[in-house]
């Protein structure tokens, strides 16, 4: 099967290099085969170097791609990026690689040979290993997905996590299902609408590390909007089944 790898960037220019080089190199040594998959740098409109550094991987290697997105969002670079894709697989992960990288083979066996239609990381799995993260991000990762389990009655242990894959042919259901958000929440929401619509999810156990000297997340505006984003795919869950 093939698969493209979505790394939504903004104002990456100190490490996209460096993260993009050790990505290529990785799927290189795993999936040599030619024209099997894509890297695809979707840059939320960056006002550094991103972009150029980006267009320069990609004039380098033909495996790499720049999407410029029109808008800010993770969300609509994902979308933007998949909409457009045509190989069996998307998905998408953190710059920082924060997920080891060990976990995509993983991700790809259990969508290619394993029957699964939609594989996601977990940090809080007892088999999971995370390294380098601070009590407070703890307290609110567990805090924020205690309130999915509650209020969108969901089972998946981790909706946050930045390493998500799916067969591309889902990508309509779930979008038609009320995975719409343009922000951060999409990922949430790709889970959500997939759990609700019965597909057979993965829970995959990893090795994180928290790269906290980047993190530029705002924990109380970030959970503001998470709970204006739950109820509002709430809404719309009732508004498609009325």
């Amino acid at each position: 099967m093939t698969f493209d790898v979505t790394i939504p960037v903004l104002n990456e220019e100190a490490t996209l290099d460096r993260q993009v080089r050790i990505l290529h190199a990785f799927l290189s040594a795993n999936f040599p085969s030619q024209g099997q998959w894509k890297i695809v740098i979707a840059d939320n409109g960056s006002t550094d170097n991103t972009r150029h550094i980006a267009a320069a991987l990609g004039d380098e290697f033909p495996e790499i791609e720049l999407v410029r997105v029109p808008e800010k969002g993770v969300g609509l670079a994902l979308k933007t990026s998949w909409s457009a894709s045509q190989a069996d697989i998307v998905g998408y992960m953190d710059l920082d690689l924060a997920t080891d990288l060990k976990h995509f083979i993983q991700a790809y066996n259990a969508l290619n040979s394993e029957g699964f239609d939609l594989v996601y990381a977990t940090r809080l799995h007892r088999k999971s290993k995370v390294i380098g993260r601070t009590i407070k991000r703890e307290i609110t990762s567990r805090v924020f997905n205690l309130l999915l389990r509650w209020y969108l009655g969901v089972r998946f242990s981790d909706g946050m996590c930045g390493f998500k894959w799916l067969k591309r042919t889902h990508l309509p259901l779930l979008m038609d299902g009320g995975a719409q958000s343009n922000g951060w929440f999409f990922s949430t929401e790709l889970l959500t609408v997939a759990e609700w619509k019965g597909l057979n999810m993965c829970e995959l156990p990893v090795v994180w590390t928290d790269d906290t000297s980047s993190s530029r997340v705002n924990i109380r505006k970030l959970a503001i909007q998470y709970l204006k984003a739950m109820a509002a795919l709430k809404k719309r869950r009732k508004a498609l089944s009325s």
